[in-house]
């Protein structure tokens, strides 16, 4: 009889063991397919203009109402996505044709390494070099890093504790001008800093990172884990002064992408540095997104969580209070997937699951034809329906180059998982 039972326990367990054989290799084949689908679009963005007027470098940002690919400056915050995701899709791919195309797009960033008009370099630059320096590694990344890291630091200011985003801001509600703006989205610059400091041995680059993520925390987060998109500062005493939005929907609602920058940039800041403060901010802010009750069925956030409802009313002068129809944003939802991957490695228990469980959903979501494209459709970006900007009345349900971007690295690290290989 016990032998009986241990046979049957034995017959259970090599059941199971099979079973979550057969669902590893069904999640390996979902992601060789869209990693493979991303590159094919890549492949025929590759065939379209690189350069402007004046044989100036041009990167894919957006889709044209003409359905044609929209282009922008290498000094346009999104410039650095595409040649980032050229490196993920040859890594992925083993693809040196791929890998020749990220390495010539990511030289033309270079010159960005001085850029210090507004907080955006380390978009710019770690996406496109800071991959680059990871998946074939130079010596002279490490100086373009480095500089590129200077560059963001003429921006920190020791009075506020902070690396000032923007030269000035102009509220929606009644026109003020706040000369010292932090919008949340300048979290997603403090990996450039991290590198910097490992890669130079300068303490300064990491100590800045840290003071603009605890002034973030302390004067960005909501008790209930949102977050304000800007938060405005006196730049004579250092004094936080109120929190505003520029791309949500009010001031006091919480936009799902700056949501998403939280989840991300506190993630970033806990791998970095270790501190429990950011991990459990990290968290705080996945909960929020994760729980919340307008999230849909599928994970993909509207716009933002808290438009058109009660309570919650855009600034006078914003393209928000025009609009009638609510929009979905992937972009958002991927970079919060890849966040979550991360965020999940770094948190103990049910709620671990929860963050792994909730990034493979986002992930076969966006990998569904309600949001991935037709190949050679949609401009050749990968997703659809990401939302920019509707405030400003900008970029409403298009294609986004950094919805492709955290798309691809969010498959990229789940690849990496299910081959139980690091992520970093």
């Amino acid at each position: 009889m016990k032998v009986n039972k241990i046979s049957l326990i034995v017959v259970f367990l090599f059941s199971c063991a099979l079973v979550n054989v057969r669902a590893q290799e069904t999640e390996k084949t979902f992601v060789k397919e869209n990693m493979e689908f991303a590159a094919r679009q890549c492949k025929l963005m590759l065939n379209t203009p690189s350069q402007g007027k004046n044989g100036k470098a041009m990167m894919p940002h957006s889709m044209r109402k003409d359905g044609t690919a929209s282009k922008g400056s290498i000094y346009l915050w999104t410039a650095g996505f595409f040649p980032g995701t050229l490196w993920y899709l040859s890594d992925y791919n083993n693809d040196k044709a791929l890998q020749d195309s990220a390495l010539a797009y990511t030289r033309k960033m270079e010159p960005v390494k001085t850029f210090t008009d507004n907080h955006d370099i380390g978009f710019m630059m770690y996406c496109s070099y800071g991959n680059a320096n990871r998946f074939a590694p130079q010596a002279f990344y490490n100086d373009i890093l480095v500089e590129s890291a200077r560059s963001l630091c003429t921006r920190y200011s020791p009075v506020t504790g902070t690396i000032k985003s923007w030269n000035s801001w102009r509220s929606w509600n009644d026109g003020t001008v706040f000369k010292y703006p932090v919008i949340i989205d300048n979290m997603m610059n403090l990996e450039l800093l991290f590198a910097a400091s490992r890669i130079s041995g300068d303490d300064f680059f990491k100590k800045v990172a840290i003071s603009h993520a605890e002034k973030t925390m302390k004067n960005q987060m909501r008790k209930d884990g949102s977050f304000y998109h800007i938060t405005m500062y006196d730049p004579e005493t250092g004094k936080f002064i109120k929190g505003e939005t520029s791309q949500g929907y009010s001031d006091n609602s919480a936009w799902s992408r700056g949501q998403g920058w939280a989840v991300y940039g506190f993630t970033v800041a806990y791998r970095e540095t270790k501190d429990p403060r950011f991990l459990a901010t990290a968290q705080k802010a996945a909960d929020y997104y994760i729980n919340h009750p307008n999230l849909p069925s599928d994970k993909v956030a509207w716009w933002d969580f808290n438009a058109f409802q009660p309570g919650f009313t855009p600034g006078a002068r914003s393209n928000a209070g025009k609009i009638t129809t609510n929009y979905r944003d992937a972009s958002a939802a991927a970079l919060v997937a890849s966040a979550l991957f991360e965020l999940s490695g770094y948190t103990k228990g049910k709620k671990a699951q929860v963050y792994l469980e909730t990034a493979k959903q986002i992930l076969h979501s966006l990998g569904s034809p309600n949001y991935r494209a037709k190949e050679g459709e949609n401009a050749n970006y990968i997703l659809m329906h990401s939302t920019g900007a509707i405030p400003q009345n900008s970029e409403i349900d298009v294609p986004l180059v950094y919805a492709d971007y955290y798309f691809v690295e969010a498959l990229h690290r789940y690849n990496k998982m299910l081959n139980n290989e690091p992520l970093f």
